[in-house]
């Protein structure tokens, strides 16, 4: 199991091109997500709970090591700009990385047409 958590580590790692975001976002940001990140793709549970729904640890592992770079910039983005509180914040990020891949094309469209009004 650790030998794999290594692994997948170093495998997320450069998935989101770590040590580039490093030197752009505080260091704290990028390690607590990459850790999130880990501990979700090496999860054992049969399903991890994603925005209230139980959604299969298999299908949570694919999204997650299918991000990248530009995801993990828009959920920190995202993050900056929210203001409401946010109780549970290990479950806000986990369905933010989630959902990241699916929703950061209409995001940045959304934003590029409200700045061209």
């Amino acid at each position: 199991m650790e030998i794999d958590r290594y692994e997948r580590r170093k495998e997320l790692k450069a998935n989101i091109d770590y040590e580039r975001l490093r030197r752009e976002y505080p260091y704290d940001d990028i390690d607590d997500l990459l850790e999130l990140m880990l501990d979700t793709v090496c999860s054992t549970a049969p399903a991890i709970r994603i925005g209230g729904s139980d959604i299969p640890t298999e299908a949570v592992r694919a999204r997650f090591l299918q991000l990248d770079s530009e995801h993990i910039q828009y959920v920190i983005d995202a993050l900056k700009q929210t203001t409401t509180k946010i109780n549970n914040i290990r479950a806000y990020l986990l369905t933010a990385l989630y959902n990241a891949p699916v929703t950061i094309g209409p995001y940045y469209s959304a934003a590029v047409r409200h700045d061209f009004r």
